[in-house]
């Protein structure tokens, strides 16, 4: 068994993902530009993905491993290839709907079976960690590329429809990944072996989400993810209506908070070492706060300009985008400290509980995000993130108070 070839594979498999899940907010300003849809109907788009996930989560996760991880992942790509070729000669929004139904599902599926190979491929937890970190960091990477590659597309495009030849490109990828994943083996005795039975597996994730602990726990990812999505999709839009950007440079100045949230992944790894995780969070929870309340006011009153540019873009497209640094840590540190304080063969089921409320809480948080977009303003829009911040914050000591009693039962 090839680990390098097989890491290298899983990386950019990942990466590939990434690329399609975080092209949301980019599809939405290009659907309301071209195809004719209304915000509504654009957050329509997330609630595509993310209620496809849970789908995948739901129905298949604690099948993937007798299936088989490798098989999986192949199955995944050659599926994404076909979605990505189809959109990109249909040109109109049910096909755009349709390709994030199409990758919700393969999300969903390609997260368990990572998570799973890398379970395989670890030597010991440093390892693991070690490993997860590197596969996330990749992720983080195709976020970031997807960002400018959706960019260039769009800046090159003069009919309208031209920038879908950047799915030529993705399925290519797709298809060329597939065929790897045909030739990369992988030693899956020991997933199948301590494979628990579907009823099993369900019964174990609704006794975890019965445990007092486990609903803060679930209430702050939720609530985290609802904020995190609501951003991330809109920014380009509130950048293109709010501080007047061209489209193109709209969704690549977007790429800001996804660096931003790279920077701040890789930060807080460094800093957890030395500081307890509960006053790192609340501190980032003020940060993010700070940020809205002192950089929104500045968009309002800002008038197009046909020489507008990098160099004279509005200050709040360099500063809002920072809170992604706070933003970062939160997700990923809330979902290490419950796994930690479970034994490991509860973790699966902890798993499939966070990708579940994850997805809900993105869907949720494009579809308030959109409404207010479409009936007040986005600058009113981002301000509603300071709700669902105050409840994290809540959620936190709920969690502390009861990891050894709560989770770990």
């Amino acid at each position: 068994m090839s680990r390098l070839r097989i890491l290298i594979a899983l990386g950019l498999s990942y990466a590939l993902l990434g690329i399609l899940m975080n092209s949301i907010g980019t599809v939405i300003l290009q659907s309301i530009h071209h195809f004719g849809a209304t915000k509504p109907m654009g957050s329509t788009l997330e609630a595509c993905k993310d209620l496809s996930v849970v789908v995948a989560s739901f129905l298949f996760a604690v099948r993937i491993p007798a299936f088989g991880y490798r098989r999986a992942l192949g199955g995944v790509m050659a599926a994404i290839a076909i979605a990505c070729i189809t959109a990109s000669f249909a040109a109109s929004f049910i096909a755009m709907q349709l390709l994030f139904v199409a990758t919700g599902l393969c999300f969903g599926i390609a997260k368990v079976a990572t998570y799973g190979t890398i379970g395989l491929l670890a030597r010991d937890p440093a390892d693991h960690a070690s490993t997860t970190a590197t596969i996330e960091g990749v992720f983080m990477v195709g976020l970031l590329a997807g960002v400018w590659l959706f960019g260039w597309f769009i800046g090159a495009d003069r009919t309208g429809d031209q920038w879908l030849h950047v799915y030529w490109l993705l399925g290519g990828i797709a298809a060329c990944l597939a065929l790897l994943w045909s030739m990369t083996p992988i030693d899956e005795t020991g997933a199948i072996a301590h494979e628990a039975d579907l009823p099993g597996g369900l019964r174990a994730m609704l006794a975890l989400a019965a445990l007092p602990a486990t609903v803060a726990f679930l209430a702050g990812i939720f609530c985290y993810v609802l904020v995190e999505q609501s951003v991330g999709t809109w920014l380009p839009t509130f950048n293109n209506e709010i501080l007047h950007l061209p489209p193109a440079m709209s969704v690549q100045m977007s790429s800001i908070f996804v660096g931003a949230l790279a920077v701040g992944r890789l930060a807080s790894g460094v800093v957890l070492r030395r500081i307890h995780w509960l006053p790192v969070l609340l501190a980032c929870l003020a940060g993010i706060a700070i940020l809205v309340v002192a950089t929104l006011p500045a968009t309002r009153g800002l008038a197009m300009r046909p020489d507008i540019g990098w160099a004279n873009a509005p200050v709040a497209a360099y500063v809002f985008p920072l809170l992604g640094i706070f933003m970062a840590p939160i997700y990923p540190t809330l979902c290490s400290v419950v796994l930690s304080a479970l034994p490991r063969h509860r973790h699966a089921a902890m798993m499939g509980l966070i990708v579940i409320f994850s997805a809900l809480g993105g869907t949720l948080g494009s579809f308030v995000t959109s409404l207010l977009f479409q009936h007040v303003s986005g600058q009113i829009a981002f301000y509603f993130t300071l709700v669902p911040l105050a409840l994290i914050a809540m959620t936190l000591f709920r969690i502390r108070s009861g990891l050894t009693h709560g989770v770990a039962a």
